[in-house]
């Protein structure tokens, strides 16, 4: 799940000694990544036990903790208790779980079949951990994008350095708490800070760095690993178009686009960016929406703003900038159709509907980011199809239909890191399927069994049986020769 902040530096960038003033120092971040290559080095034989005992541990000391986590997010942005519980506790709880209950199985070597061309061989692929790895969280959803990929790392058998967001400190302060009270920092450490502390990790040879973020600094993160030649999980964001068509169920659509729009007040990396509706429909899908913001959050605009289920936007500067989206918009002829308000001293964004988007408006081209939501009408879904194939990517798109072939044109028709069909960013939740993006939206694969093997190695072994071989060493002679070209025709 991303963010469009840019909190880390060039890749060409250096700390300077200023910048690591009342922080971690360069020197306490490389004293502890040369204390982990000792413990990476032995967590090679680490036994199905050991891990499990670790992913565990992590689990309960969340749920032990999960008061302080409630607080520490309504003094982030506000961020109301169930949401923290749906989307932060969950999650880790979760991942957790599936982790524990898959791992034995997930560890063992997996057998392969020989080919044609290696009858007398047996082979195998076996998980080996990557070794160090580094951990690079933003500040939307803190403690599941920071601990579900260490679930990974440790279900895998590596060592793991977490570097939070600075714009989360009370949620960054819980997690570091956790961290200090349940791991040795030679096999689990976390250091806050600023870009500053991102740079002087990101210049360490790590064996695999998971970031989440925005795509402009998924590219910088994957500069700093190429100098490495490190591996990267990159789970990035972009613009998730939303299609709803003339078959769709209405009323449960709006209800179900604006839950996974307006959680976290939109600050969601897979919440629904834009949406194109079928213009039959489009009057009728807009009431539905309206009835459902008033329902859920307050029917006027003072009400909605004190709203305890609406959380805030993280900062004033992120404020200013949804603001400047929005402002953009209606000055270009775009018109509000409900919400609108803006309080930047309380980084307050109502819920609010735009339509009459012009395409030169920013916020068609931007991440959101926020709880701004375009509707788009069009007629014809291979139209809708064209535009996406247009964008770079997304994350998330998701399908609101009863037709079959409309749903079946758009999964053949275009690309996208994850779908879902009648609902919203649920696929996130689904610890047996991969969560990441394509391209723009990301590199790799998280959660469960493919987290796993993102934070793996799989290195293939061949063990002789039947030395076949031989029959191609030197010197070559004509009946080896006749012996190839009769496999040309049979591999």
């Amino acid at each position: 799940m991303s963010t469009v902040v840019s909190y880390l530096p060039t890749a060409n960038a250096a700390p300077s000694a200023s910048q690591f003033q009342s922080q971690v120092s360069e020197t306490e971040i490389r004293k502890v990544f040369e204390a982990q290559r000792a413990t990476a080095l032995r967590l090679r034989t680490s036994t199905l036990d050991e891990r499990l005992a670790k992913i565990k541990k992590l689990k309960d000391a969340v749920l032990a903790h999960s008061a302080e986590i409630i607080a520490a997010g309504a003094a982030d942005f506000k961020k109301p208790p169930a949401e923290v519980d749906l989307t932060e506790v969950l999650p880790v709880v979760a991942e957790a779980n599936d982790a524990m209950r898959g791992l034995k199985k997930w560890m063992k070597p997996m057998s392969v079949w020989p080919s044609r061309m290696t009858f007398g061989l047996s082979g195998w692929v076996q998980y080996e951990p990557k070794g160090r790895t580094l951990i690079i969280s933003p500040w939307n959803y803190p403690v599941n994008l920071t601990f579900c990929p260490l679930i990974s790392a440790l279900a895998a058998g590596n060592t793991a350095i977490l570097k939070p967001s600075e714009m989360t400190p009370h949620l960054s302060a819980v997690m570091v708490k956790i961290v200090k009270e349940n791991f040795s920092p030679d096999e689990v450490a976390i250091f806050e800070g600023d870009a500053a502390v991102s740079s002087a990790l990101l210049a360490l040879p790590f064996d695999h760095i998971f970031f989440t973020g925005s795509p402009a600094i998924g590219k910088v993160v994957m500069a700093a690993a190429a100098k490495h030649l490190t591996s990267v999980t990159l789970e990035l964001g972009g613009k998730s178009p939303t299609i709803v068509d003339a078959t769709a169920d209405l009323k449960l659509a709006a209800q179900n686009i604006l839950w996974g729009k307006f959680t976290n007040n939109g600050q969601t990396c897979i919440a629904p960016d834009h949406i194109y509706v079928h213009a039959s429909v489009k009057d009728e899908f807009v009431r539905q929406c309206k009835a459902v913001l008033e329902t859920s959050y307050g029917a006027d605009a003072a009400s909605q703003q004190q709203s305890p289920f609406l959380a805030r936007i993280v900062n004033t500067r992120h404020t200013a900038r949804i603001r400047g989206l929005l402002d953009d918009a209606t000055a270009k002829g775009a018109t509000v159709l409900t919400g609108g308000k803006v309080d930047e001293s309380d980084c307050y964004i109502a819920p609010t509907l735009i339509d009459n988007i012009p395409a030169d408006a920013k916020i068609m081209s931007e991440e959101i980011f926020g709880p701004l939501l375009p509707i788009i009408p069009f007629n014809q879904i291979d139209d809708v199809i064209d535009r996406i194939n247009a964008d770079p990517k997304p994350l998330a798109l998701y399908v609101w239909s009863k037709h079959e072939p409309t749903i079946n044109a758009v999964l053949k028709k275009t690309s996208a890191g994850g779908t879902c069909i009648n609902h919203t960013v649920v696929h996130f939740l689904h610890g047996n399927l991969p969560f990441g993006g394509v391209n723009n939206s990301g590199i790799g694969r998280a959660h469960g069994h493919y987290g796993f093997k993102d934070f793996s190695h799989e290195r293939a072994v061949i063990r002789t049986r039947i030395m076949l071989a031989k029959m191609f060493f030197p010197p070559y002679t004509d009946r080896m020769r006749k012996i190839v070209a009769l496999l040309m025709k049979t591999v």
